[in-house]
């Protein structure tokens, strides 16, 4: 495995610069995990900016707060500099090296890449099936989605793309524990990681130090935190749909499709609509954030993995009510598209922030339970 590229020079000295000023300031230590992590460090190597921008929310609220912010000669805008260097280690760590500029476009590379499976699962199908197979309803008797494109070839095509994309981060998670110094060993320890993923699936630094962080304007919000929830729940329930119907299929030999009020289908429902309501959410309040706390240049990856995300859930719910219906081909074919374009862009876009960050929350806990100096553990 190659050692990752650095980050910009430039980058790293205003995040450096940043980074100081607050250490010496210390005002907004209650917000997030951000401050007590910059608290524990005299200096700030290349490797800590980038475990600092992966602990980092964007929420907004240390900005709001800051006396050090735009006009002042400071000019302190933390969590925009963080969200710069969070991207840049997104390109950083990806694998393989070569795919990784592909993040300096994510937006344009998303599209391109959706048209080409639209593309080659049109193509497949118009070799692999009979036109009249594709123009007409399936019955669930018949087997609806199978009856157009077999289980065999869904499972081993979209088998290859989740193992590839499970390498992928895989790699990436590993590159970016490498570059924070920590010890193999410390990966043991379960109370760590029981904290990390504790906090992650509350999203607690999400909170803006309790009362919601000032997201998107000034005034304390939880709508932010409550649309991940919906987002990332959501995606959660539809995986756990893929994973029942799994152990039916293999292990207790019931094939699909199933009935409506099976549990697959009912997890796989209440994810799609958790994934309809989150995104939307979550770009509703991205059109009103302050400009001041987006990013230089995303290269539109947070809106295109939001709208993948959107596609993706309203097309499965579309085809879970087309699916005994004449146009349920057409929409199964976008809805497969839709959700391998999804799974092959995620190691290099948005979809990647969730692995760095429960990354960078395993190094703060296990931090936390070294003493300091002169202080003892916190």
């Amino acid at each position: 495995m190659s050692a990752p590229r650095g980050l910009p020079v430039v980058l790293v000295a205003e995040g450096q610069r940043m980074a100081s000023i607050c250490n010496a300031c210390r005002y907004c230590e209650g917000y997030c995990a951000v401050f007590p992590a910059i608290e524990r460090r005299l200096s700030f190597a290349e490797g800590d900016l980038g475990y600092l921008a992966n602990l980092c929310h964007n929420c907004g609220s240390c900005y709001s707060a800051c006396q050090y912010a735009p006009p002042h000669e400071f000019a302190l805008n933390l969590p925009r500099l963080l969200a710069d260097v969070r991207i840049a280690t997104y390109e950083k760590y990806a694998w393989p090296d070569a795919l990784a500029r592909l993040l300096r476009q994510s937006g344009v590379v998303t599209s391109v890449v959706l048209v080409a499976c639209v593309l080659v699962l049109v193509a497949a199908m118009m070799i692999f099936v009979d036109p009249p197979v594709l123009l007409r309803a399936h019955a669930d008797a018949d087997g609806a989605f199978y009856a157009v494109i077999p289980h065999r070839a869904m499972a081993w095509s979209f088998g290859a793309v989740f193992a590839f994309v499970i390498v992928a981060l895989g790699v990436g998670a590993v590159r970016f524990w490498r570059d924070t110094d920590e010890r193999v060993r410390d990966l043991a320890n379960p109370v760590p990681w029981g904290q990390s993923i504790a906090d992650a699936l509350k999203l607690k630094y999400l909170g803006g130090g309790g009362e919601g962080c000032t997201y998107p304007d000034d005034r304390p919000s939880h709508a932010r935190r409550w649309f991940h929830h919906f987002t990332f729940y959501g995606f959660m329930l539809c995986f756990a749909a893929t994973s029942v119907a799994t152990v039916y299929h293999y292990a207790l030999g019931w094939s699909a499709p199933y009935p409506f009020w099976s549990a697959p289908v009912l997890l796989g429902t209440a994810g799609g609509l958790g994934l309809v309501i989150g995104p939307l959410g979550l770009l509703w309040l991205r059109g009103r954030r302050d400009p001041a706390l987006a990013p230089s240049d995303d290269g539109g990856m947070d809106i295109a993995f939001l709208l993948l995300l959107l596609m993706a859930a309203a097309s499965g719910l579309a085809l879970l009510a087309m699916r005994e219906m004449a146009g349920m081909p057409i929409v199964l074919v976008l809805h497969l598209a839709i959700v391998m374009a999804l799974f092959l862009t995620v190691p290099y876009g948005k979809g990647v922030h969730g692995v760095y960050r429960l990354v960078a929350l395993l190094r703060y806990h296990l931090e936390r339970r070294r003493p300091l100096p002169e202080l003892g553990s916190e």
